[in-house]
């Protein structure tokens, strides 16, 4: 890591996270100079079959403090 980045990382660590992710958003779609229609379009239908999943009652959703728990713990 060059000096330059170094300080750029130091200073984008005393961010909040909200403040971080939001750059890192920004850093990580910078790199991909020319979208892949594909590649969004297949992610807009898997998210759409995913949604008619649970509308369905197909699939079982896990509340967000569950999956904290079991991340914590392993589980």
């Amino acid at each position: 890591m060059t000096q330059k980045s170094q300080v750029v990382l130091e200073e984008a660590l005393k961010l909040s996270a909200t403040e971080r992710a939001e750059v890192a958003e920004q850093l990580i779609s910078s790199l991909d100079e020319i979208p892949d229609a594909d590649v969004e379009q297949a992610w807009q239908e898997e998210v759409q079959r995913r949604l008619r999943q649970v509308e369905r009652g197909e699939v079982k959703t896990i509340p967000w403090e569950e999956v904290q728990r079991r991340l914590r713990h392993g589980k």
